[in-house]
């Protein structure tokens, strides 16, 4: 439960926006009577999901080689957790920027790439990158398969029901909780990454077991706050990232992080 519902999650919001995606391109030929190139989104999402798939096999041999040594593994999952956060805060401004507007944005990238090479190269560029997103994620440190798989069968399975209005589902609060939900687990993140940066610097005697960095900001693990098996800890950690027991530099930049993305998307709702 520590791992499925976060791994659930972001795998349902990965997977709703790429299908949606293909859907919203598939509709617009539709549409325009650009049938013929119905073909082409199909060429290009097939090669977005195998690229993704590459990548995460790649990742996956990777990280098993390094799940080797344990002080090499925790600088891995360190490293792994900044790539996958740089790449989910790319994502994740672009949505609060245009995630208001995504089926004129994508609707004005088909029409100004009516070609067959165009249109396989916007299928497979928005699939790739949240497969590429997904992959990283899974091998981050943080996340397992099976939940991740599970999160974009059901999005897969929601946007037929959707395409074929067998159901109604209200997209923009849909997107809006899975978005708040990303920048929460995009904090923890980075806080994981950070811990796990400094449990390596200290496993390979580099830091200190007194260096100011290594100091808690608080230690609630003996209470019910506990992260990993209090009764309100628990839940938490699994729903905001909470940790009981962080060290300074880890609250700091965590929270950091998560409320200037909150003051971001509040700054451009505004607008």
């Amino acid at each position: 439960m520590e791992t499925f519902l976060p791994g659930y999650i972001m795998g349902f919001r990965e997977g709703l926006e790429a299908f949606l995606i293909v859907v919203i391109i598939l509709q617009y030929l539709k549409k325009s009577k650009n049938e013929s190139f119905r073909k082409n989104v199909y060429y290009g999402t097939i090669m977005g999901i195998s690229s993704s798939l590459a990548i995460g096999g790649i990742l996956y041999i990777l990280s098993k080689a390094i799940d080797r040594m344990d002080e090499v593994a925790k600088l891995w999952e360190s490293a792994a957790s900044f790539i996958a956060l740089v790449l989910v805060t790319t994502f994740i401004y672009w949505m609060i920027k245009h995630g208001r507007n995504m089926v004129t944005t994508v609707e004005n990238k088909v029409s100004t790439n009516l070609s067959a090479f165009g249109i396989t190269s916007i299928a497979f560029i928005m699939v790739a990158r949240e497969g590429v997103e997904v992959a990283i994620f899974t091998f981050a440190g943080k996340y397992t398969i099976m939940p991740i798989l599970s999160g974009i069968l059901t999005a897969m399975v929601l946007t037929i029901l959707i395409n074929y209005s067998l159901v109604k589902v209200n997209l923009k609060v849909l997107f809006n909780l899975t978005l708040g939900y990303l920048i929460l687990q995009a904090g923890f993140l980075l806080g994981y990454g950070i811990h796990e940066g400094l449990s390596a610097l200290h496993a390979l005697n580099l830091i200190s077991s007194e260096h100011l960095f290594l100091v808690k900001a608080f230690d609630l693990s003996e209470t019910i706050f506990n992260h990993k098996e209090g009764v309100i800890g628990l839940p938490l950690y699994v729903l905001f990232g909470w940790y009981s027991k962080p060290e300074i530099p880890q609250f700091l930049m965590q929270y950091l992080y998560t409320f200037s993305l909150f003051y971001v998307w509040h700054k451009e709702v505004k607008k």
